[in-house]
């Protein structure tokens, strides 16, 4: 699927499948911020709920001890400019409470980001805990979790348009498609797509933007009887958590926006961004690869031997189990899924040294993962809905044409990550439905926001972090120097400087950087 990437957010091997895309970002053009003090008009009813363990149990075979799982869906307006139409969205929340809880303070609502990645399974993951890396007890024991699908994913009024054929099209094919017979392919097939999901929804699409879905967070605070919000937003979570803050900045209490996105970057800014950022990861994973040969089987030129693989790929694709191909598509998304975290390096190694022995199955195993695919074929709405969000979000677009230049321009300035990225801009090109894009501006009268960022992170590069600090107004930057997409928990600096700010708004101090181990 040629779009940005989705960053897979692994929390060092957590979050496998939870997902998180960088967002399409909005130009730098006025804030469209409604007045301050503005609530959300009230969701449909109040949360019903009810147990619902048969979703740790689907996702990880069981749930984390000591934790209880409850579920329920509110209804939101569709449109809330429109709250009185009585057009709803139905909207899936889960709270996972300890039975350790004490002197509770609230709910901490999560999001993994995406946008189309599910918060429902988020907060299963994070409810485990120091065995996986999630939240600290220290955290649950004094609030809820509480993870949402966002409007359009998953279990809330899922937006679903693009079959299944046509993402293995989407993802095998060649990621810089040289000649122009190969562009106009690509070409063809986003403008299917957008035909297809225009017939099916029409001027709704635009009504799964960024500020619908933070409008959706309000009624959640106002819903599990919260005054102020407590939230955690990792990548494209971060976009959410800033226009939550700049819609509502008097209910906010405190917000943990981790993978930092600039939303002032505009859609093409973002797009170099983002491939120079990847371009990094593949530098450290080569580096890492020739200190240290006994755990990368290609090193020592690490970078040749998956250019190797991309370009044989291209002509001549390995045929796995049931004929699959393993084009230069995916052997490139088996790249990228493995650059979000460093722990996916070897994995990484191991992929490309399988294939060149004839087995592609590693390389389909980490593409398959950051697509979301099951091994019969069939995928999540991951993608519809991240094609529905990030276009909907769009003021201006380039075209066509535009892309094309940048595509050549970047390939030469970008090695591997650049020409992918430009055309990854094609799918919002050809998308219809209409925009809405997302405020630009300071969180004026908001409580302060904790922004983390990672030195090494490929999907939101750490210049992101300080812009974001800066663009809220009441921003507190925390820096951690390690590798891969987001921070927290992955190590005690981070855990505890993050862990005081969530239970106590005690912010770290100014200039806060902590080391990679």
């Amino acid at each position: 699927m040629r779009l940005r990437l989705i960053a897979l957010g692994l929390l060092a091997g957590l979050l496998v499948l939870a997902g998180c895309t960088v967002p399409v970002v909005a130009p730098n053009s006025g804030n469209n911020v409604p007045p301050a003090g503005q609530p959300a008009p009230a969701a449909s009813g109040q949360p019903d709920w009810r147990n619902c363990d048969s979703i740790p149990n689907q996702l990880i075979g069981r749930g984390a001890r000591g934790m209880s799982y409850d579920c329920a869906t509110i209804k939101v307006p569709q449109d809330w400019a429109d709250a009185g139409n009585g057009q709803t969205f139905d909207i899936a929340l889960i709270r996972v409470r300890s039975d350790k809880q004490h002197d509770r303070i609230g709910s901490l609502l999560v999001n993994p980001g995406g946008p189309g990645a599910s918060g429902v399974n988020l907060a299963v993951y994070l409810s485990f805990g120091s065995a996986f890396q999630g939240i600290p007890e220290e955290v649950t024991d004094r609030f809820d979790i509480v993870g949402f699908d966002p409007r359009g994913v998953a279990r809330s009024s899922p937006v679903e348009c693009i079959s299944d054929a046509r993402l293995d099209e989407s993802f095998g094919y060649v990621p810089d498609p040289e000649t122009q017979a190969q562009f106009d392919g690509l070409v063809d097939l986003n403008k299917s797509i957008g035909r297809d999901c225009g017939a099916k929804y029409g001027d709704k699409l635009k009504l799964f933007s960024t500020v619908q879905t933070a409008r959706d967070m309000d009624a959640i605070r106002a819903a599990v009887g919260d005054q102020k919000m407590t939230y955690l937003g990792y990548s494209y979570g971060t976009l959410l958590g800033a226009t939550y803050a700049q819609l509502y900045p008097q209910n906010v209490r405190a917000l943990v926006l981790d993978g930092a996105v600039d939303p002032k970057q505009n859609f093409v800014a973002g797009s170099e961004s983002q491939a120079k950022g990847f371009a990094l990861a593949f530098d450290n994973f080569a580096k890492w690869c020739t200190a240290t040969p006994d755990k990368c089987p290609i090193a020592p030129d690490a970078k040749a031997a998956v250019n190797a693989a991309i370009d044989k790929a291209e002509v001549s694709p390995v045929t796995g189990a049931g004929g699959r191909e393993a084009t230069s598509g995916w052997v490139f998304y088996a790249v990228i899924s493995s650059l979000y975290t460093q722990s996916g390096w070897q994995a990484l190694a191991s992929a490309i040294k399988s294939l060149e022995g004839g087995n592609p199955a590693q390389v389909f195993q980490l593409a398959d993962s950051y697509a979301e695919r099951e091994p019969d074929g069939t995928y999540s709405n991951l993608f519809d809905a991240n094609i529905a969000v990030n276009c909907a979000d769009q003021a201006t677009l380039p075209d066509a044409a535009q892309i094309r230049a940048l595509q050549g321009q970047w390939r030469t300035q970008i090695p591997l990550f650049g020409a992918p990225l430009a055309v990854g801009m094609l799918p919002c090109a050809e998308w219809p439905g209409g925009h809405d894009p997302y405020p630009t501006g300071p969180a004026t009268g908001s409580a302060p926001i904790l922004v983390v960022g990672t030195t090494g992170d490929p999907a939101t590069p750490y210049a992101q972090a300080p812009a974001l600090a800066t663009m809220l107004g009441v921003g507190r930057l925390l820096t951690w120097e390690g590798e891969g997409h987001t921070a927290y928990p992955q190590t005690g600096c981070i855990t505890e400087a993050v862990d005081a700010y969530i239970l106590n708004q005690t912010l770290p101090p100014e200039g806060k950087r902590c080391p990679a181990q």
